[in-house]
Order: structure tokens, then C-alpha cells, then sequence
């Protein structure tokens, strides 16, 4: 393993090692590397126009390369000559930290620059409002992570040369199936082409450039992104094309073409059609091995790669360390340390504080630290009681809360403690109640049962108090007692006390708290022994001596700081300068003065501290590090600490900084050090370093850089193993089998100085400090137990450590390995560093489809301009792309100072991963890429064709009866019905006007609650009698003429209805426009009055007034209305007589209505079939004139319609009619009118019921005391055409439970276009059943039934029982062939109240006669079928209905017309829009739909804009997870935008056209890559 190592300690001044290149070499080296990515101008070249962008275009192209290759070049030769001028021991040039950016840029220049949809915003999300994020950040943020010096103008490669020759050939394949191709998405790709016309495309496009992520050695032609090709599959059922928004003719308003191609005019599709080419290009190499997730979904699993690398090296031999020296005078522990130097030497220094402007404000000496920690210690254990017990016993654990700029007083508790036998727990000082881990922080001292907390005066008055003036409990913290430890407060002890001091035993000493890469916090056990003997172990290593004076500039709570600061000092007398955090922040370079005014001998930083020295050292001229004999980096382990250490020496070697007191160390909190380089003195071997290849790290194997590569990781040694530990490395999973020599793996520590446990934890602690390393025939390596340090490495030559990762930072993404630091390092190498800070970089993993997926979050400069940020973050996907060789699922920039901090500045990576998938993050930038990194969908579904015949026979072969059902035979139901002797509604009034004159039908309520009108079944029909007159007359109608009636719901609308049917005429009922919003409203009034070629209008005066005034000019051309009567005051005259129509087949009336996919469709009911219907819905319902129902619908079409002008007439029931706008001012108006009637059946709409459980939901205990009360009702029926709406009917259910109402009362109907009413569950038969099914076949069309709660189960609720005289089929839509029961087919209808066809203005009946009409194609090929154009199954259930029957059961699960083919898969969106909804409490609606076979989710923010970009990564997780499917772009909205017709159904196709035209005014639009 020829690790290139690089002498320290050289002989002549310009000896090299074997393994070393020259600066020539390196040169060479360099080029090499650079070389695939210039093209090479010689001879002929490919046309170049095609492979440079077009900002290089108008230049020759080899003069720009050839100088970029020549400056860099001399800067390198200038610095080389400069190092051989001063030969002392300069480390290597080729190591600098450039090299790492120079391999990004390089990576970038890889790729085309790619015009990319750039997400759009609205203005208000763009401009950050809060005062803080103007606010500059204080450089307190920059983290613990910093990276190194970047030096200016070396190959800043910006523009890229070259894309790979082999993917032009599909870079300008323009998706199929769209008419327009966006001018953005081609570039000319002819030589000859003309360049400036793209360069000017390009331009107009003013789209951020993104990448692709592609491997770009793959040839072949893309796979299809959708998984389906982009020929739709056209369903037998075609679409009602009567009109879309307007019909013909309409010209002052622009149609858009959705259908089929793009709107040319619209910004959105242009952005959509860079989505979809930028998607075209290949994915990484396809999978081809499936794990079964329970079902055929199989999603891929990754193999791994034959060609992989794998380990070849020997088994490692475990590492010992030098053994631990025996010195004669040590003392038998560390308090005994304390007391020989607090009483020998009482005026020697042991500790200085300084201030924040640096000066010294107190020096602690042993004297003084002895003499107040004995105090401390007396007070703690006889002055505090509570109930005349001692408060605190020996071994309790205590909390200390210290400030970080307050050493001294930290270290009298500290030792107090010790000294009282009280085991110390050093936390972080809680600044609000909700500090980023605080609450696990809680959680450890709670489990520690912690009960006291010493802190500082000055700190406890800081802390956040209660009313009471005590400090608050802070969230999920225990009760504590805060006790000041500042002078006045301690007692001296008596003479005669003297505290105990045993000798070092396995007792808890101390309690060091950590924090896991879940974010949960665990308390790290330290013994006295282990206590010392670490001291002991960093005594010898680092040589320390009496009396030497040490700077320290970490937390000296924890960690290195504690260990060196405040133990091992005391141990060895020495003098600590203490620099906090708060001066640093002021002044990068105290440390370093501090080194130079104590002549400190040995300093102990992180590389932060290091880079942050670098920035601000221009101005400090006299400072020497020459004292130095050590500079310790704790953090030696990080990438980016060699970068650091490189330019730390290559500034301050001038100010006597020798190289090798350079001393980077690795440790834990487990295993404390783990590793440190020696100092100079010790003639240990020259430090080492090594240029790995990051593929063979992400398999976990060490190869040394092969030239080609651009993804290296420059690492440098953390010197040898501690004395008397023994060191070895195992696999990370699984048995702890010992690693091969080039193998990564977990470093473990066997040795007296490590922590013992997790406190409380038995089982984690078995798992890390109790780990047995065994060979590979499984025989432990040794007796003694091993504890894991979460470092990942491998021991180099010269048995040097050599770290590459730290476990909490791994991130496993389909089988490889990838280190979050090395991804942040790469980040930071992406020039500029103007949009984002610096160290302000979260990198970590979230588990989504069965795999980890990688996200960054980085904090933006206010000042940085949407483009530039977007550039960036497009730049850092394709730096992660190339050098790792792994996509970023999630890229997100948020407001600057916005990332949860870590105490000492850094940012809290688990906290800020919870925000995340917790959607409070509040990004104001988001890129997400799920088609390049999810690769491991489900195959895309072929379907199989399969006859009818072979259908049948399979049911046959299963023993499975052919789903078909009926409701009860009309025929043989004898009852005394006395309208059955009348063909025709008309006739049914008029007997009923006769027989029970004064008999009240209809009673309509206002929004009081009383009664507003009425009519018997008299005055009805004198109302009727009165309208036919002044249609014949007024009018001058002929029979057969169409009528629209435009009214408000109301008694009007029935007694006109019944009076167009007295003159012969056909009514078609239409909704009125909205005052308020003419502009969309009327249009479609005015086109039903056109398609239905209604030859009259009759209306209010008012509605008249509205059809022809100013507002409406606006809207629709008012002079083509045709005649307009209003029926206001109509003359009292008879008809001379009664229109008998020839025949009941004729048409009695037009029902129109809009669907949910967009379509106006009208449909005929003949006179047979209106009195068909009513018999049946009489029947249903056991409805008499005795009986009372309640109305809460529209009664504009279909069954709201039928129960709201005909059932009552037909049955003489008395009908309470509430119109459902009338509830937006009093929302109890229906309910109160159920109990006040006290209604046994009662309808209405999901509309209604949502307004009652939201606006009601609260209120139940006032409605009681109104006393309304719901026990009277039998049914309570939801008049829909979708799928029941189960979540909303049960808690409809439940809130209204405590006003009385059965749980077993509210049920759903069904009915459609081609018949009202399929459904109704009526007052008989058993209750309605809910059935769980698996979502997954369902997209596969089968039904599979399962157990409620299990994954991926859908509740489906019967939709009421069948009524009389109708029969139902499931058929499969594709063959028309009958289906077997628990089959997923089209339902079919046959029935005498079936409508008898569409009415259309085009006259194309033909093209949809099959929807009124049609056969099996196989089976009982005779009986004529409606096909409703939903799909559902039937099931046969163990109940019994009234005949005694076993009952069928339909389960309506949706709409053909609204499924959406994915990867050839059948999709219904409410099912993608309720996991949508759930993934987020501020989403309040959302719809879906698909575009270029794009899946567009639409989604209603009910919250702050600021939420608006957290709602992208949910969404797309959420839909990936639970539906395999990849969202193309995420649309945030206002509440209120997705358009909802008066069934409360969402129109998507509506939604559809308003987004492409650019209409909805969205928060945010965001294109996955």
C-alpha cells in the first residue's frame, strides 16, 4: 500500500523520499489531470460551437485555455521556487488546499451549461422580512467545520469547456408528444450552426443553468423518465367534448391547447420543457435485482458492482502502544494532585481568565483552587438540606452550569464536587427554553436524576425566570434547585474537616455528555481511574512538565479542552491560559498573542481557530510563535484540518512556527484520545499523509490516487496510538471482525483511560464499550473488552493513525459510503463563496424509499441575488455529482442566522435534520433532485393483455361468482302507490292539487331559520299553471321549445320547472351567477344557455337586471341572451290546456352539469325515466305524504335536483328545503332545522357537512344548550358522484355523537352523468360495510383486501345500497368484458331511470352512444348497459338484506376520467392528495394532476409564506414513499385556489389550465430535477 509520505524531519535541505514527485512531476501531474476536460485544439476538432457554451463562442477558444493553463501554471512554479529558497521542512506544495477546488472546478467544467427551470417566487417570499437576517451575521456562526484558506485566482474555472462527445446525439431530443419545443431547451448543435441565434435563445431564457447529474459514459439512448412512453393510453370511453371552458366562436378570450400540446404564451410550460429535456438524459446504470416489499411492487435493491474494488491486504495485527512509565513521585489520584500542589506551591499560577477585550481578569493559583474547592465541597454536603435530611449524598450527580467564559469558577465546582465525592455533569449554559438539544439535555439530567445545579451569579441572573423569580424549568428538563457558587454563598469549613481523598478507584468521577447523530444526548461515564490514567497517558505523550504554561482555546467543559485544561494541568502543575469562545469571536488572533505574551509552550485549538488566525493576521507584524513545542489540533480527524494546518504554517513559519510542533490528535467521547502526533523531541517516525481515491473509500477500501481521478481526499496522519492502549480496526456492521491493512473500518480502544458506560444505557454501552474484536475464523482477539471511538480509519505505515471519517457523519447511500465532512469540503470548494457563508453548511442523510438520500442545507448571504444562489446551488450538485459519484436529493438555503446553533457556534446538525423533516426549517431557496437520485423504483408496469373470454374462465377456474348485483325487482314490489297510474310528473301535481289541495310539499328556510315560503299542492300548481301562460303568451313558445331557468334555490325554481312542463316545454335548470364574481360565473351560465339551446330565459327581475348590466358586458356578450321573462308578478290566468306529451319517452327535461375533470355535459331524461326515478327513491326511502325529509343540497342537477323538485311532488312527502349557501351565515341553519323538525332522512353535500364539522366542530356544548338534538334522524345521506369521503363522514360522526346522532345514521349515495341515482342507502338493509384494500394493487387494477392499519391500506366505504330496479356490472373498461367478484373494472349500469343520452351542441351523440348504450363483448351479450365511467368492485358480504338475500356491496373508488397513467400504473389523485395533506399541518388542500406525463402537485399553504418551501421536500417524500411515484413540480398556493364546484368536487382540469396559463398567482413553484 504505497501510501505517499512526506519527510518531516529531513537531512539535506532538497532530499525527496522514494514515493515523492517534483515539482516538475506535480506540474505534469496537474495537467494530466485537467486534461480530459480542455479540448485540445489540433488539426481538426469536433465542431466546437456545439461543446463550448456560448459565452466562449465569439473568442478562439484554445488562446483562453492555453493562458488559464499558463497563469496557474506560473503561480504554481512562483510558490515552488519560493519553498526551495527555504528549504526548512516546508510541507509538500501539492497538498495545498487548492487542489481539492481545482478538482470541483474541473468537475464543473464536465458539464454543459444547461439552461435549468429556475423555481419562480412571489416577490413577498423573495425579500426577507425579519429584522435578524439583515442583520450581518456575527462570525461567531462560522462553525467548528471551517474549511481552509482559498487562494484567489488559481484556475477559477467558471465557464466549462467540454460535454462528453457521446451524449450529444439526445441532448436536443425534444420530448415527443408536445407541440412546442421552449426556445431554451436547444442549442445549435450544427458546426455550422449560428451561434448567435442560441447564444440569443439562451439569453432570452434568463434561466439559471443547472446540471444534470448523469454519468456521462453511458452511451445509450435515455431511458424514458416516466417509465411509460409518451404515447397516452387512449381508454375506450372517450372524453364528452362538448366544451372546455367556452364553445366555438368565443374569440375575446384565449383558448389555451392542453390537451395535447404546450400554450405556446405561458412561462410555466417553457419551464416544464427545460424540466423534461434536462430529465431526458441517462440515470446512472439501471439495476437489476429486485427485494420483494410484499407485494409485485418490487422495488430494485442495489447489487453491488462486480467490479467494485474490494480489500486485498492482509489481516491488521492489533497496535500497542508504547507501554505507560512508571514515575516515581505520582500521585495516587488526582485530587491527591490538587492538594500536594494547593499546599506546596499555593502561589503558583494554575489558571488566567481574560475578558472580551483580552485582558487578564483573574489568576487562579493552587493555592486559592484547593483552599475555595474545599469550601464549595463542605457547603455541598452539610449547608444544603431539604426536611432536615442532607440534600446531596455522596455519588449524587450534580449539573454544572457554567458560562464559557467563566473557567475559573468552572473549575472550583468542578473540583468541589470531586472533592465532595459528588460526581459533576458539565452542561451548557440553557439561553431560552427552546435551544437547539436542550431538551435532550433535560432528558440526560433527568436520567441521571440530577436535582441541584451550581452555577455563577452572574449566569443565574442571565437565566430566563418564572413570575415566581425563579429560573424557569426549561422544556423537558427536571425540577432543579440553582445554586451560586460565588464566594458569599460558601461557608469556610471548620478546622477539624478535611475532605476525603481516596485513591483512584472505578467509581464515577465525572459524566462528559455527548450528543448522537440522532440528536439524542448520552452521558459518557469516567471513572477516577480512567481519570488518571489518561492524564497519566497525555503526560507522557505530550511530554508535558512541571510548571509549563498551556493556552487553551476550546470548551473547557468537555473534550480535549477538559482534558488538557483542567485535568491534566492540575496533574502536572502547569499554568492554563483560558481564551473564550466570546474573544475569539472579537479577535481571531488573541490565542496567538496569548501564545506570544505567556510564551506559552504548548497551544490547543481546532482548525477553525487556525483558519480564522489566517483571516486577520495582515495587521499583527511582532508576534513570534517560537515557544511553541506543541500546537495540538483536537479536531486532526476533520478533512479540512490539513487545508488548515498547510496555510496556518505557510503564514506564521516566518513568525517562528516550527512544522513539526504541528500535533493533530483524534479522540472521542467514548474512548476520550484516541491518537496525537508527538512532539518533535520524542524521535518518532516523520508525519505522513496519504491522497486516497474517494470511490474506493466509498466501498470502504484505501487505494492511493490513481492519476486520472479527480475525486481524491487528501488526509493527514493523527500520529501514534496513546501509551498503553491497544488499537485495532474492525467492519463497521455487523460482527466486529477485524479489517484488512487497506480496509476503512471503526478504530477501537482497548486501554485503562476510556469511559466505562452510557450512563443508564446497559444495552448501547455492552454494544460500544464492551465490543469484542474477533479474526476472521471468529476467535476474539483478545481478553480484553474493546471500546469503539465512532472514528472511521486504518493504520498507515510507520504505524501512524490516519482518520477518513467520523461515524455520525456516514452516510450509506445505495451501498457506498460517503462522509458528510468530505461532501461539506466539496460544497465549500464551489467558487464563489459570495452567496453562502462559509462553514454555514449542514450536510446529512434522510431515509426515504428504502434508502438513505442526501441533503444540504447551507445558510445565504442576504445580498445574494435569486440567479446567483441558484447558479451556486446548481454548481454544488454537479461538484457532488463528480467527485462522489452520488446525487443530492435536497439542496436548501436558508435566511442567514437561521440554522440551529451549536453552543460554541458550529451549526447543530440533528436539530437542523429535525426541522427539516419536521417542515421548520423555512428555507428561502430549495432545489430537490428525486428523478437522479431515486433509483430504485419499481419497474414500470407492462400491461398484459388478457381476452373476456380467458377473464371468465379464470373467475370460473377460482371458484368466483361474476360481480353483478341489483336492487330490489320494481316490478314485484305491489304497494299502494297511487302516482304509479301517472306517465307524467304534470299529471301527478295535478292530481295531488285535486285530491289533498291544502297539503303543504314544501317548506324553504332563510338563514334565521324560519320558514321564508311555502307551497301546498295547490298553490304549486296555480304557480305552474300561471308560468305556462306566460310562456305561450309572453314568450310565444312552441312545445319542445328549451328553457333555461336561472333562480336561486327556492320555491320559484320548482313551480317555474312544473310550468315549462304544463306548456310542453323542457326546462333546464341553471345555476345563477354570482353577483360578486360575474367574470367566471356568468360565462357558464351563458353557455349553458347556448349549448342547450334554450330559446328563453326565465328569472328573478333582480338575476334579470344582473344578465344584462354593465358588469356583465364585461364578462360575455349581452346582446345575444335570448328572450329574458322575469316571473316576479305574473298574471292570475288558467292555461287553456295541459300539455300531454305523446309518448313518456320524450324528453321531460335537461340536466346539466360541469364534471370534475372540466367537461360541461347535459344529459335527457325522458318523462319514463323522471318517474322511474322517483318510484325508486320512494321506495328507497319509504317515502308518504305523512313522512318530513330535510334538504341541504343545490338543486341544480342530478339527485339534488331530483329530491329537490321532483320526489316530493311525486310522493307527497313535506320537503324542508335549505339552501347550503344560506349556511355560510349560520352554520347550524340545517341542523338545527333536522331537530327542530325533528327529520328521520335528511340529505346533503360534503360541502355542507365540512362546513359543519369545522365551523361546528367546537360548538356542540352551545348546541345543546339550544337544545338540538340529532337522535331523531335515521339517515343522514351525502349526495355525491366520487369516492366516499370516510375521513369526513366519521368525524362528522363523532362530533355530532354528542348531540345524539346514530353513528350508524350518515351514509353516502351514488350517482353520475349517464343515471342520478345508483345508490341510496335508504332506511332499510344493513348498515353500510368499510372494507380496508391495499393501495398498491388497486394501481395494478386488483383489489386486494387487508386488515385495517396495515401499510398501505385504503378504507373504502359502501355507497348506500342499489336501489330498486337498478342492475350493476363491473366490466373491464379495455375488452368490455365482465369481471369476477373483488375485481377492479368500469361500472355499469342498467336501469329504467337510466338518462336516455348527452345532449351536445356539436351533434356528436356517436362519439359517446356507447356511454348510454352499450354490451358485453362476452357473456350475456343482450341486456343494454349505461357505463358510468367509474371504477369500483362489488363484493358479496356475509349480511342479509330485506329479501333475505345475501347483500352486495358496491365500493365506488373513483373516476376513470381522473386517474392518472404513471409508469404504467392507474393512479386516483385523492389518494397522492390525502398522503399530501398529511405531510404537513400547514397544507390545507391540495390537488394533482399530469402534464407531459409530469406529476404536478398543487398544494394550499395555510400558514406564513415563509412555509412555503418547507412544504417541497415533504410533499416529494411523501409521494415517493407511499405511491413510488417522482413529483415533477410542486406548486404552493393561497388557500382557496384549486377551484371546487358546487359538490364541493375539486376541478383539477380547471386547475390544470390556470397553472399553464400562468393564472394562479402561486408562492412558489419548484421543478425537481
Amino acid at each position: 500500500m504505497a501510501l505517499i509520505l512526506i519527510g518531516s524531519s529531513l537531512a539535506t535541505p532538497l532530499h525527496l523520499n522514494p514515493g515523492d514527485i517534483t515539482q516538475k512531476g506535480y506540474e505534469k501531474k496537474r495537467s494530466k489531470l485537467l486534461a480530459p476536460y480542455i479540448p485540445q485544439i489540433q488539426g481538426k476538432t469536433l465542431g466546437l460551437s456545439c461543446y463550448l457554451p456560448t459565452c466562449l463562442l465569439g473568442v478562439d477558444p484554445s488562446l483562453q485555455i492555453e493562458n488559464r493553463i499558463q497563469t496557474s501554471s506560473q503561480a504554481g512554479l512562483a510558490s515552488s521556487k519560493q519553498n526551495k529558497s527555504r528549504p526548512n521542512n516546508s510541507r509538500d506544495e501539492r497538498f495545498r488546499s487548492d487542489l481539492h477546488t481545482e478538482a470541483v472546478q474541473a468537475a464543473l467544467a464536465k458539464y454543459k451549461e444547461r439552461k435549468m427551470p429556475m423555481p419562480s417566487k412571489r416577490r413577498s417570499v423573495l425579500v426577507q422580512s425579519s429584522v435578524e437576517a439583515c442583520t450581518p451575521p456575527d462570525t461567531s456562526s462560522a462553525s467548528e467545520d471551517e474549511g481552509s484558506l482559498r487562494r484567489q485566482g488559481r484556475l477559477a474555472a467558471s465557464a466549462p469547456h467540454q460535454a462528453h462527445p457521446g451524449v450529444e446525439h439526445w441532448f436536443n431530443r425534444v420530448i415527443q408528444g408536445s407541440s412546442t419545443s421552449s426556445s431554451a431547451s436547444s442549442t445549435s448543435s450544427h458546426p455550422g450552426g449560428r451561434p448567435h441565434a442560441a447564444a440569443a435563445a439562451s439569453a432570452a431564457a434568463m434561466l439559471a443553468d443547472l446540471m444534470a447529474h448523469t454519468q456521462l459514459d453511458n452511451q445509450s439512448a435515455p431511458p424514458d423518465v416516466t417509465g411509460l412512453s409518451e404515447r397516452l393510453v387512449h381508454m375506450e370511453r372517450p372524453q364528452v367534448a362538448s366544451v372546455r371552458g367556452l364553445p366555438r366562436g368565443y374569440n375575446h378570450t384565449t383558448l389555451l391547447e392542453t390537451a395535447d400540446g404546450v400554450p405556446v404564451n405561458s412561462r410555466v410550460s417553457s419551464k416544464i420543457q427545460q424540466l423534461l429535456n434536462t430529465l431526458k438524459r441517462p440515470k446512472r446504470p439501471p439495476l437489476r435485482e429486485f427485494f420483494l416489499d410484499d407485494f409485485e411492487e418490487l422495488l430494485d435493491v442495489q447489487q453491488p458492482d462486480p467490479n467494485q474494488p474490494k480489500p486485498e491486504g492482509v489481516q491488521m495485527r492489533p497496535l500497542e502502544g508504547e507501554p505507560l512509565g512508571v514515575v516515581t513521585n505520582w500521585p495516587p489520584s488526582l485530587l491527591a494532585a490538587l492538594q500536594r500542589w494547593g499546599t506546596t506551591q499555593p502561589k503558583s499560577p494554575c489558571l488566567t481568565a481574560l475578558d472580551n477585550a483580552g485582558k487578564v481578569i483573574y489568576t487562579l493559583t493552587y493555592g486559592k483552587l484547593w483552599t475555595r474547592s474545599q469550601k464549595l465541597a463542605y457547603t455541598l454536603l452539610n449547608k444544603l438540606s431539604s426536611r432536615n435530611e442532607p440534600l446531596l449524598r455522596p455519588g449524587d450527580r450534580v449539573a454544572l452550569v457554567f458560562p464559557n467564559n467563566d473557567p475559573v469558577m468552572f473549575m472550583v465546582a468542578f473540583y468541589g464536587c470531586l472533592l465532595a465525592e459528588l460526581v459533576p455533569v458539565p452542561i451548557e449554559v440553557p439561553l431560552t427554553r427552546k435551544d437547539a438539544g436542550s431538551q435532550q439535555i433535560g432528558f440526560l439530567l433527568g436520567s441521571c436524576g440530577v436535582t441541584l445545579a451550581l452555577t455563577t451569579d452572574a449566569c443565574q441572573k442571565g437565566l430566563p425566570k418564572a413570575q415566581t423569580g425563579e429560573v424557569v424549568t426549561f422544556k423537558g428538563w427536571p425540577r432543579l434547585l440553582w445554586f451560586v457558587t460565588d464566594g458569599k454563598h460558601v461557608v469556610k469549613p471548620p478546622k477539624e474537616w478535611h475532605p476525603p481523598l481516596r485513591d483512584a478507584t472505578n467509581e464515577t468521577a465525572y459524566i462528559e455528555y455527548k450528543t448522537s447523530k440522532e440528536g439524542s444526548t448520552m452521558g459518557i461515564t469516567v471513572s477516577h481511574e480512567a481519570m488518571l490514567a489518561h492524564c497519566h497517558a497525555l503526560t507522557q505523550a505530550c511530554g508535558y512538565t512541571e510548571g509549563e504554561t498551556i493556552t487553551n482555546v476550546l470548551d473547557f467543559k468537555r473534550d480535549a479542552g477538559l482534558w488538557h485544561g483542567v485535568l491534566t494541568s492540575i496533574m502536572n502543575r502547569m499554568h492554563v491560559i483560558s481564551i473564550p469562545y466570546s474573544l475569539m469571536k472579537v479577535n481571531p488572533l488573541s490565542w496567538i498573542q496569548k501564545v506570544h505574551t505567556f510564551k506559552a509552550r504548548v497551544a490547543v485549538v481546532k482548525s477553525r481557530d487556525m483558519h480564522w488566525s489566517l483571516l486577520a493576521q495582515r495587521d499583527q507584524r511582532d508576534i513570534s510563535l517560537s515557544s511553541l513545542r506543541m500546537l495540538i489540533v483536537a479536531d486532526g480527524a476533520n478533512p479540512w484540518s490539513i487545508s488548515s494546518c498547510d496555510a496556518f504554517l505557510n503564514v506564521f513559519q516566518s513568525r517562528g512556527l516550527r512544522p513539526e510542533v504541528i500535533c493533530p490528535s483524534a479522540s472521542s467521547a467514548e474512548a476520550m484520545t484516541v491518537a496525537i502526533r508527538r512532539p518533535p523531541e520524542m524521535g518518532v517516525p516523520p508525519p505522513g499523509k496519504a491522497v486516497l481515491s474517494m470511490s474506493g473509500l466509498s466501498h470502504g477500501v484505501i487505494r492511493v490516487d490513481t492519476e486520472e481521478k479527480l475525486s481524491v481526499l487528501t488526509v493527514q496522519d493523527v500520529g501514534q496510538v496513546m501509551p498503553g492502549a491497544l488499537v485495532c480496526v474492525v467492519r463497521v456492521e455487523g460482527t466486529p471482525y477485524l479489517c484488512h491493512t487497506d480496509e476503512v473500518g471503526e478504530i477501537c480502544v482497548s486501554s485503562g483511560s476510556t469511559g466505562i458506560s452510557y450512563f443508564g444505557l446497559p444495552g448501547m454501552t455492552k454494544n460500544v464499550f464492551e465490543t469484542i474484536p474477533v479474526t476472521v475464523l471468529g476467535a476474539p482477539i483478545s481478553d480484553r473488552p474493546f471500546t469503539r471511538t465512532s472514528l472511521l480509519g486504518f493504520i498507515g505505515p510507520d504505524n501512524l493513525v490516519f482518520v477518513v471519517g467520523k461515524l455520525d457523519g456516514l452516510m450509506v447511500v445505495s451501498g457506498r459510503r460517503h462522509n458528510a465532512d468530505d461532501v461539506v469540503a466539496t460544497a465549500l470548494a464551489v467558487e464563489p463563496m459570495k452567496f453562502v457563508y462559509r462553514g454555514r453548511i449542514a450536510v446529512f442523510s434522510v431515509s426515504v424509499l428504502h434508502d438513505e438520500r442526501i441533503v444540504v442545507v447551507a445558510e445565504q448571504r442576504p445580498d445574494a441575488s435569486e440567479e446567483d444562489s441558484f447558479q451556486w446551488m446548481s454548481r454544488v450538485l454537479q461538484a457532488i455529482d463528480s467527485i462522489h459519484q452520488v446525487g443530492v436529493y435536497c439542496l436548501a438555503l436558508v435566511p442567514a442566522n437561521t440554522l440551529p446553533k451549536a453552543p460554541l457556534g458550529g451549526i447543530h446538525i440533528s436539530e437542523t435534520k429535525q426541522r427539516f423533516l419536521e417542515g421548520a426549517l423555512h428555507p428561502c431557496n430549495v432545489l430537490m433532485c428525486p428523478h437522479t437520485c431515486v433509483t430504485n423504483l419499481p419497474k414500470p408496469r407492462q400491461k398484459q393483455p388478457v381476452g373476456p373470454a380467458s377473464m371468465i374462465v379464470g373467475n370460473l377456474v377460482a371458484g368466483k361468482r361474476i360481480a353483478q348485483a341489483c336492487g330490489r325487482d320494481v316490478t314485484q314490489l305491489e304497494d299502494n302507490d297511487q302516482a304509479r297510474k301517472f306517465l307524467y310528473m304534470q299529471d301527478v301535481l295535478q292530481w295531488r292539487a285535486q285530491a289533498t289541495p291544502d297539503h303543504t310539499l314544501f317548506l324553504l328556510l332563510n338563514a334565521k331559520g324560519t320558514v321564508a315560503s311555502s307551497a301546498s299542492c295547490l298553490q304549486l300548481h296555480k304557480r305552474a299553471e300561471r308560468v305556462a301562460v306566460a310562456l305561450m303568451e309572453k314568450g310565444r313558445l312552441n312545445t319542445g321549445d328549451h328553457v333555461a331557468l336561472v333562480y336561486p334555490p327556492g320555491i320559484d325554481l320548482i313551480a317555474t320547472f312544473y310550468g315549462c312542463l304544463y306548456a310542453g316545454c323542457v326546462p333546464v335548470t341553471v345555476r345563477p351567477p354570482h353577483p360578486q364574481n360575474l367574470a367566471t360565473t356568468l360565462p357558464t351560465v351563458k353557455m349553458i344557455v347556448e349549448v342547450s339551446k334554450s330559446v328563453c330565459i326565465l328569472t328573478t327581475q333582480a338575476i334579470m337586471k344582473l344578465l344584462k348590466s354593465k358588469e356583465a358586458m364585461a364578462a360575455v356578450d349581452v346582446k345575444t341572451w335570448p328572450t329574458v321573462l322575469d316571473t316576479d308578478d305574473l298574471p292570475r290566468k288558467k292555461p287553456p290546456q295541459i300539455y300531454k306529451p305523446p309518448t313518456p319517452e320524450m324528453l321531460a327535461y335537461l340536466d346539466f352539469s360541469v364534471s370534475t375533470t372540466g367537461i360541461l355535459a347535459g344529459v335527457k331524461m325522458s318523462h319514463a325515466a323522471t318517474s322511474a326515478l322517483c318510484r325508486s327513491i320512494k321506495l328507497q326511502c319509504e317515502l308518504y305524504p305523512s313522512r318530513q325529509i330535510a334538504i341541504c343540497l343545490d338543486p341544480y342537477c342530478g339527485l339534488g335536483f331530483a329530491l329537490w323538485c321532483l320526489c316530493s311532488v311525486y310522493s307527497g312527502h313535506q320537503s324542508i328545503l335549505v339552501p347550503p349557501l344560506e349556511l355560510e351565515s349560520n352554520v347550524s341553519l340545517w341542523l338545527g332545522a333536522v331537530s327542530h323538525y325533528k327529520v328521520r332522512v335528511t340529505f346533503c353535500s360534503y360541502s355542507v357537512m365540512e362546513m359543519c364539522t369545522k365551523g361546528l366542530g367546537s360548538q356542540t356544548e352551545a348546541l345543546r344548550m339550544r337544545n338540538i338534538s340529532l337522535s331523531c334522524v335515521r339517515t343522514c345521506m351525502v349526495v355525491a358522484e366520487e369516492r366516499p369521503r370516510i375521513a369526513l363522514t366519521q368525524s362528522f360522526s363523532k362530533i355530532f355523537k354528542d348531540l345524539g346522532l346514530s353513528p350508524r345514521a350518515v351514509s353516502t349515495t351514488f350517482g353520475c352523468r349517464v343515471n342520478v341515482a345508483i345508490c341510496l342507502q335508504g332506511t332499510a338493509g344493513p348498515d353500510p360495510t368499510t372494507v380496508y384494500v391495499d393501495m398498491r394493487a388497486l394501481r395494478h387494477d386488483r383489489v386486494r383486501l387487508v386488515e385495517r392499519g396495515s401499510p398501505h391500506s385504503l378504507p373504502l366505504m359502501e355507497s348506500g345500497k342499489i336501489l330498486p330496479g337498478v342492475k350493476v356490472i363491473i366490466a373491464n373498461p379495455e375488452t368490455k368484458g365482465p369481471l369476477g367478484d373483488s375485481h377492479l373494472g368500469e361500472i355499469w349500469v342498467s336501469s329504467p331511470h337510466n338518462a336516455t343520452g348527452y345532449y351536445t351542441v356539436y351533434g356528436e351523440e356517436a362519439l359517446h352512444a356507447d356511454h348510454f348504450n352499450t354490451k358485453l363483448s362476452f357473456g350475456d351479450t343482450q341486456t343494454v348497459w349505461a357505463r358510468t365511467g367509474y371504477l369500483g368492485f362489488l363484493r358479496r358480504t356475509e349480511l342479509t338484506d330485506a329479501s333475505g338475500e345475501r347483500h352486495d356491496a358496491l365500493y365506488v373508488v373513483g373516476s376513470l376520467d381522473e386517474t392518472l397513467e404513471l409508469r404504467g400504473m392507474r393512479y386516483h389523485p385523492i389518494d397522492i392528495e390525502t398522503s399530501v395533506i398529511r405531510s404537513h399541518k400547514s397544507i390545507a388542500e391540495c390537488a394533482v394532476f399530469t402534464w407531459t406525463n409530469l406529476l404536478v402537485v398543487v398544494v394550499e399553504l395555510e400558514g406564513s409564506e415563509q412555509e412555503a418551501l418547507d412544504l417541497v421536500p415533504l410533499v416529494t417524500s411523501v409521494v415517493l414513499e407511499e405511491h413510488y411515484l417522482i413529483v415533477g413540480v410542486v406548486v404552493v398556493v393561497d388557500p382557496g385556489v384549486i377551484p371546487i364546484n358546487s359538490r364541493g368536487e375539486k376541478q383539477r382540469m380547471h386547475l390544470r389550465d390556470g397553472f399553464l396559463a400562468d393564472q394562479l398567482d402561486p408562492i412558489y413553484v419548484a421543478y425537481n430535477m
